[in-house]
């Protein structure tokens, strides 16, 4: 699996870091909910909420608006 990574890292190294940087924002954006979850309703100004809420956003952008673009025009 490593050599696979390594391989396509070699001939792709922009769309790997891509991919894997989109797995590690997906995990991390899981575990912050589930961690949100579990310390209850939000308080105060619910910021932590609002940082989640607003990463996973710029992800979405991200892969909608953006990737595209760049495809369309510079590839």
């Amino acid at each position: 699996m490593l050599a696979n990574l390594a391989a396509q890292f070699r001939a792709h190294p922009v769309a790997t870091v891509l991919e894997l940087g989109s797995v590690f924002v997906c995990l991390l954006l899981f575990v912050g909910t589930l961690g949100l979850l579990s310390s209850g309703p939000p308080t105060g100004t619910g910021t932590p909420w609002l940082v989640l809420i607003g990463v996973g956003a710029v992800f979405v952008v991200f892969w909608t608006v953006i990737a595209p673009l760049y495809e369309r025009w510079l590839l």
